[in-house]
């Protein structure tokens, strides 16, 4: 859940790039994706899987991005019965990168899992601030330099522009228990020139710029491990994420476009 769920907080969002330069106006839509399974290795892999991803975003750099993400999940195993979950993530982000309210609720099988509630700030000097309701009541301090989510996919975007293949950077999104930071390696392809795969199941996104990347998340607790989870997808210029690939270790994921619909954007007020 986690590995999707941190592209979930990410799936269309737009910030600023910087001062140097500003992505374009990204999108409000709402898309669904479906789940296979791409590849497993090992015994303890499944050997089938299915579900769905519907995601909905909306927002302007003016009155921030808010979001709505739920993934429901089936892995079938070679023995034994198969194994479902249910997340969703209410996400709401300031258009400045400047907080970043988050709830996430799952459920595995029938069990339901302790929710993840809290905000996020940046203070003055830069240093990140979560107070946390859920799991528990917590207050915790992180250093400077950390992106949210919308700033991470921006300064992305920014990169591929430039004509950057790699970025580093750490990325707070709430996910796991909301007490974690990750250190994130994006690497960029080049500009893609053949024709959209996702175009089928969405003409508006025909003629967009886009990029392959692909995203490493590591513990940035855990120093010199391999990365929890890696993404790759095509990254379109209005912040759209086309189909893509989650790659866990033991398996891999695929989460194919299957439905598009852009919506109204609510521009920024003269």
């Amino acid at each position: 859940m986690r590995a999707f769920l941190a592209l979930g907080l990410a799936l269309g969002l737009a910030g600023e790039a910087g001062a140097a330069e500003q992505v374009m106006p990204f999108v409000a839509h709402r898309a669904a994706y479906m789940i296979a399974l791409a590849k497993g290795e090992g015994a303890q892999s499944p050997v089938g899987a299915s579900g769905m991803i519907a995601y909905e975003f909306r927002g302007s750099i003016c009155e921030g991005y808010a979001s709505d993400f739920r993934q429901l999940t089936e892995l079938q195993r070679a023995e034994g019965e198969a194994t479902s979950s249910d997340t969703r993530a209410i996400t709401f982000e300031d258009g400045q990168a400047k907080s970043l309210r988050f709830k996430i609720e799952s459920t595995v099988g029938e069990t339901e899992q302790p929710s993840v509630d809290g905000n996020a700030a940046r203070t003055e000097s830069g240093e990140i601030s979560v107070e946390l309701k859920e799991p528990k009541r917590e207050t915790l301090n992180f250093g400077a330099g950390i992106l949210f989510p919308t700033e991470h996919l921006a300064r992305v975007i920014a990169a591929a522009k430039a004509g950057q293949n790699e970025l580093e950077a750490q990325v707070y999104d709430g996910s796991d228990t909301g007490e974690k930071v990750f250190d994130t390696l994006t690497v960029v392809g080049k500009e893609a020139t053949s024709p959209s795969p996702d175009a089928a199941k969405a003409e508006a996104l025909r003629s967009v710029r886009r990029w392959p990347v692909t995203i490493s998340y590591f513990d940035s607790a855990k120093k010199d491990s391999a990365p929890e989870y890696v993404l790759s997808f095509d990254l379109y210029e209005n912040g759209v994420s086309g189909s893509l690939k989650l790659d866990y270790g033991q398996f891999v994921l695929s989460a194919n476009l299957a439905k598009f619909e852009l919506l109204p954007n609510s521009p920024c007020e003269k």
